[in-house]
């Protein structure tokens, strides 16, 4: 069953908070980070890309960098930029993206749930950027930004939330880069907490929708700490971190598409007879994108045409849930076995598109000559996700995108 904490959360005064908030690390590199924060000694940038304050260049893992972090963090605190609530709260985020909104949860999720499953995971996390994200939360000891975590859909916890989203929020603001609404509500009733904590309590699990290494990394600094205190009782703060929980019913994961440089030897002629083995080949023309429309239909576009692919029930398996993939039928029947592609993770013939940018960058990437095909694919359920989490698998690698992203610094969970 999950644990979860209420915790005294740092976080913006009220007309600073569109100054610091940012969109999350792992979304833009360091150019587009030192663009956003120009002439913003506020932004969130300054902590969780600090090598912005550093000349063009600097290697974003420099042990310098990680130190200009702490060191930031510790400033935007002395500069009133952040400030810690005197109480532990549970606090309420909404995203509103295209007129649809969502309502999480922020809380403590505890460490050994991690590690014990469960929090479960549906993603492979790579050493190395769970290294960097491990050494920022210790340069900083906080976490800085949460991990996006889903649970069960609950009447209970809908009820609740709705009791406080009635009212003015603390903060609430358009991004300007995304033009997605942002909310944020402070939960201060004992009553209201204990009932919060109490339904978590009953949950068998909570899923990892979003920051498989930030919860990784999350997670095994606060198994470090535990290990290096000899006084060690299990209640401290590094046994938890910060996540947005959001009900599953909520969640939007929207297609996570793929473009590739070449045919592998083959002719257009050749790759369409060749999918026709295992699919139904329709030509839906050169004028308006195809987008498939249901699950284990797919949209192929090459040489300027769009088509239609829809798999053959002996493709697929729906009572598996690895095998009912739509990412799996296209990477065995498309990519590995008519375009040679047997590595998602290293091959370079391959790239990977977030649905965000529409179905018309698949065109422009092709039409450029840089890509030679591309596919489009259903998006994943979220119960498709859950249940494969739930069986202790593994997606394939680029399978979930999910919009909008969580906003970074409107709250921070520190360590101690």
């Amino acid at each position: 069953m999950a644990t979860i904490k209420p915790f005294r959360g740092i976080r913006p005064p009220r007309e600073l908070v569109q100054r610091i908030a940012s969109r999350p690390y792992d979304v833009l590199n360091s150019d587009e980070a030192r663009m956003e924060a120009a002439d913003n000694p506020m932004s969130l940038y300054h902590i969780i890309r600090p090598e912005i304050d550093f000349p063009p260049g600097t290697d974003e893992h420099d042990p310098r960098v990680y130190r200009q972090a702490a060191a930031n963090f510790a400033r935007f605190q002395q500069e009133g930029w952040l400030r810690q609530d005197a109480d532990e709260h549970y606090y309420i985020y909404a995203q509103t993206m295209n007129g649809k909104t969502q309502y999480g949860l922020v809380v403590c999720a505890y460490v050994p749930d991690y590690m014990d499953g469960v929090i479960r995971r549906h993603e492979l996390t790579r050493r190395a950027k769970e290294e960097d994200r491990m050494q920022h939360v210790r340069a900083t000891g906080a976490n800085i930004e949460p991990v996006f975590l889903a649970y069960p859909d609950e009447p209970s916890l809908d009820a609740l939330v709705a009791k406080y989203t009635a009212d003015e929020p603390e903060y609430s603001f358009t991004a300007p880069d995304d033009g997605f609404g942002h909310r944020f509500w402070v939960i201060s009733d004992a009553s209201d907490i204990r009932a919060i904590t109490e339904v978590f309590a009953h949950m068998p699990a909570l899923y990892i929708a979003d920051g498989h290494h930030r919860t990784a990394a999350a997670a095994l600094v606060g198994a470090e700490r535990a290990r290096q205190n000899p006084n060690h009782q299990g209640t401290e703060e590094y046994n938890y971190f910060m996540a947005v929980c959001f009900p599953a019913g909520q969640l939007t994961i929207i297609d996570y598409n793929r473009v590739v440089r070449d045919l592998n030897g083959l002719t257009p002629a050749q790759l369409l007879d060749a999918l026709a083995t295992h699919f139904v080949v329709e030509d839906r023309g050169t004028a308006e994108p195809y987008r498939p429309d249901k699950p284990h239909v797919f949209s192929l576009y090459l040489t300027g045409h769009w088509y239609r692919l829809e798999a053959h029930p002996d493709t697929y398996d729906d009572t598996h849930p690895l095998l009912g993939l739509d990412v799996t039928i296209s990477s065995r029947y498309i990519l590995h076995d008519l375009l040679g592609i047997t590595d998602l993770r290293t091959d370079p013939r391959i790239d990977f598109v977030g649905g965000i940018r529409g179905l018309e960058e698949l065109r422009r990437r092709v039409d450029s000559g840089e890509m030679a095909l591309a596919l489009a694919l259903y998006p994943v359920s979220m119960q498709q996700l859950m249940r494969i989490a739930d069986a202790g698998e593994i997606m394939p690698p680029k399978t979930t995108w999910f919009e909008p992203k969580l906003r970074s610094g409107l709250v921070i969970h520190k360590l101690e």
